[in-house]
């Protein structure tokens, strides 16, 4: 029986394993992988960077969504590793080993679960995290599909970048895009079939399915002397005032940089009538890199400059501004949205 007809409730525990163990990808950090109750993971620097993300059907995205685009395992797959990279790179680091939980209903084909084990190795690999693998893990069964990933990472002898850390005077610059993943998943909600966007349009779903953090960047701006860094996974100006606040400071905005992130946007804002700034600025899970940088520290290549830091007077609040005029705060939250 192939494994799109066959499902998960006719295989055992060992059996889908052993579909998956060979489909991922394995590096020199994990000196012990899948088959014991531990993973065993080298630590050069000697301090570990621990993160954790998970995603859940019909919460952060759909089998099949309003357009008819139905998400892959391999989507599922790439977009955990993607996020959970992302977060080490926000810190200057390197991933070293992820460990995945994966939950799903027994009657889940095992070509979806195949395809989600290749969606993995792919992220790791096609965004250039081949210093990290997959130590392990866990499979279990419920109502929806739910994957938790949980990452480590390393320094390797510089300092955390912290989101505390910008100063007033520095610049405020980004790596990697906005916008697309949320004009992709605006195109995703709508009502025009998937069959008929155009390559542009079909970008953008991937760029919402199969994200594309800068994972060069984070060490890349450690180096550099960022003083505070953060991934951009809820929106520019949500995830703006984070950092203002756990920095005590205001970032300043450049409307005239924003308005230049609009052209790839184009495609999917002329097709559904929505203005792009919306999606630059509120948009999330391209999971960019939002940094500061000291005035007289020269950009690495990767990043763009978009605006400054700058004082908070007393009575006045920390925040996201635009050209100097307070920046209504939107984007993503788990609980309000």
């Amino acid at each position: 029986m192939s494994s799109e007809q066959q499902t998960v409730a006719e295989l055992s525990e060992g059996e889908l394993l052993a579909r998956i163990f060979p489909r991922l990808h394995h590096s020199g950090s994990v000196l012990l992988g899948p088959g014991d109750d531990a993973a065993v993971v080298a630590a050069p620097d000697g301090r570990t960077l621990i993160s954790i993300d998970t995603q859940t059907q019909d919460q952060d995205f759909r089998l099949q969504w309003n357009n008819g685009y139905k998400t892959t395992g391999y989507d599922v797959g790439w977009k955990s590793a993607a996020q959970n990279l992302s977060d080490i790179n926000a810190m200057g680091g390197t991933a070293l080993s992820l460990v995945v939980s994966l939950t799903m209903p027994p009657a889940t084909p095992v070509q979806w679960v195949e395809d989600f084990a290749d969606g993995l190795a792919g992220g790791i690999v096609g965004l250039g995290a081949t210093d990290c693998s997959v130590a392990g893990g866990d499979l279990g069964r419920g109502r929806e599909i739910a994957v938790t990933v949980a990452v480590i990472g390393t320094m390797h002898g510089l300092p955390a970048v912290l989101r505390s850390g910008a100063r007033p005077g520095d610049t405020v610059a980004l790596a990697g895009t906005l916008g697309r993943a949320a004009a992709g998943l605006a195109l995703l909600e709508s009502t025009v079939p998937f069959g008929d966007l155009n390559p542009a349009q079909r970008g953008l779903v991937d760029n919402q399915c199969r994200p594309q953090p800068p994972l060069a960047a984070g060490p890349q701006g450690a180096k550099a002397g960022a003083t505070a860094m953060m991934d951009v996974s809820d929106g520019l100006l949500r995830d703006g005032v984070r950092l203002a606040e756990a920095s005590g400071v205001a970032l300043d905005l450049d409307p005239v940089a924003l308005k230049s992130l609009a052209a790839p946007l184009e495609a999917a804002s002329a097709l559904l009538g929505r203005d792009p700034m919306d999606w630059i600025l509120g948009g999330g899970e391209d999971h960019g890199l939002l940094a500061t940088f000291p005035a007289n520290v020269q950009l690495p290549s990767c990043f763009t400059a978009i605006g400054s830091v700058q004082a908070v007077a007393e009575g006045q609040h920390t925040g996201v501004r635009i050209a100097g005029m307070p920046a209504d705060t939107v984007g993503w939250d788990h609980f309000a949205d």
